[in-house]
């Protein structure tokens, strides 16, 4: 007997558990992002126009990477009905690229994984979340197909003088493409938002103009003299006024060489060139670029000054919040599942004026791998952190009531236009497993993930054990109880670390 047939019997036209993550979950996504949330939901998800932080420990499968794609969903959503107070989302789930940077600035045995992690600081990670909010911006900008539909090229190049500015400032700094040199795309950016300083560069032509004044004062005989009248050259004083006028020009040049080196030396997660960046600081005038924040230190402040700046950019852009979606802390290969590099990578973030920055909700969806570090630290630490304030929720349960539910809904998500609406999970078994004995066996396998493989595994079993010709349409109880075990054994293994789950 095969599993399409048993479904097929009841209306069902695919099998809703064959998924098990949510980020390729086209049956979650389809039809149950909107009407399948975690008890916690509205604990997490706070509310839009004035965010609040939450921090969620939950273990493999628990369902964190749907709880993110449900608050995008949730976020789209409020965008749409409040277009001029707006939440600004940024998704902190895709580390590798910023990890593998990060480490191959390290040198000698601070390259070593367990090493690595050990030296990423907090404004790392407000490098790293600047990166993505500008590059979003700048692509709106500098992509003529872009598909951002919150973000219009038209809105930033209506942008007040100083926003340009600041906006630019930001690019020079995070913005980077693959497509284009640094210095290339900067310029496009900047012609397209109209941001022009015509005098930008006088230093120079001061310089151009000095030396043609002085060498042509020098030479103004040259004509009558012939060329013994170039042995007026062998003055001194020609060569010290020519380079006189160059001074305005070579103090800027080394002023701004000195703060790209800085700044390139300091943004730990991108690569940037010394050179390049120069050539793009000379674009600003003096005045608008002296005294203005730059991450050119080993510090926080400058970060929490250019997170004003982007708050300042994108609050006439309708946007008078930001969401960051932190996930998936222990998928990149540098992480590799270590709850010990976790725990080095994510620590700086708890710090409380990171984490009750104004405006700004923080939404931390991490593995339960690393509360085991939390009932470690000392008072210093929740004094920094101020966890009890963050929304913290230790573990994303799930009981067997609500797994009950899930299954539910799935079945009828999947369901044919002729099939029973009102079709549970409990059809599916013999009449005398009860619903009570369901909700308590499911609650046994903790979370959606081990839910879905079970079931998946559980009509298996029971379709292996008739025919196409002989087909029986309901499960029995020493079916349930036979796979329930097998899977529970395994799943302990996998607890202990001598599994795949």
């Amino acid at each position: 007997m095969k599993i399409q047939q048993l479904l097929e019997h009841y209306g069902v036209r695919i099998n809703p558990f064959s998924q098990e993550d949510a980020q390729s979950d086209h049956i979650f996504q389809q039809h149950c992002a909107a009407s399948i949330y975690h008890p916690a939901w509205d604990k997490i998800v706070g509310d839009f126009s004035s965010p609040s932080t939450a921090v969620v420990f939950g273990e493999k499968g628990a369902g964190k990477t749907a709880l993110r794609l449900q608050l995008v969903n949730s976020v789209t959503q409020y965008n749409r009905e409040n277009p001029e107070e707006q939440a600004f989302v940024i998704c902190y789930d895709d580390l590798n690229p910023f990890l593998d940077t990060f480490r191959d600035r390290l040198s000698g045995r601070k390259r070593q994984p367990d090493n690595a992690l050990q030296q990423w600081r907090l404004w790392d990670h407000m490098d790293a979340l600047l990166a993505l909010s500008t590059r979003r911006l700048c692509d709106a900008i500098a992509d003529e197909n872009s598909t951002d539909e919150d973000i219009k090229a038209r809105d930033l190049k209506d942008l007040p003088r100083l926003r340009k500015r600041d906006l630019l400032m930001l690019a020079a700094f995070y913005d980077q493409s693959s497509d284009q040199s640094h210095s290339g795309r900067w310029n496009k950016i900047r012609k397209r938002l109209g941001f022009f300083a015509p005098l930008v560069h006088w230093r120079f032509f001061v310089g151009i103009l000095v030396t043609v004044i002085v060498f042509g004062f020098a030479l103004r005989n040259l004509n009558e003299e012939g060329l013994s009248g170039l042995s007026v050259l062998k003055n001194w004083w020609i060569y010290a006024v020519a380079a006189a006028g160059w001074i305005p020009w070579a103090k800027r040049y080394l002023t701004l060489w000195w703060k790209s080196r800085q700044i390139a030396r300091q943004v730990r997660i991108l690569e940037h060139g010394t050179g390049p960046l120069r050539s793009i600081l000379a674009q600003f005038p003096a005045k608008e670029l002296d005294g203005q924040p730059m991450p050119s230190r080993d510090r926080s402040d400058d970060r929490y000054e250019l997170l004003a700046k982007l708050q300042r950019i994108l609050k006439p852009l309708g946007f008078t919040s930001i969401m960051v979606l932190v996930d998936r802390v222990d998928e990149p290969h540098l992480i590799n599942g270590s709850a010990n590099r976790m725990k080095d990578f994510l620590w700086s973030m708890f710090d409380n004026k990171f984490l009750k920055h104004p405006q700004i909700g923080f939404k931390m969806l991490l593995p339960q791998d690393v509360v085991f570090f939390l009932d470690r630290e000392e008072r210093e630490f929740y004094e920094r952190s101020r966890l009890d304030k963050q929304n913290l929720i230790r573990s994303l349960e799930w009981t067997g009531e609500s797994l009950y539910d899930m299954a539910t809904n799935r079945l009828r998500a999947c369901l044919n236009e002729d099939g029973p609406e009102n079709i549970t999970i409990k059809d599916f078994f013999a009449d005398d497993i009860s619903k009570e004995e369901l909700i308590v066996r499911f609650a046994k396998l903790r979370v959606p993930r081990h839910l879905f493989k079970f079931l998946y595994r559980l009509f298996t079993d029971h379709c292996n054990r008739s025919t196409e010709d002989n087909p029986d349409w309901k499960i029995s109880s020493e079916t349930l109880k036979d796979s329930l075990e097998a899977y529970l054994r395994e799943l302990e293994a996998m607890d202990r670390g001598l599994g795949t789950g």
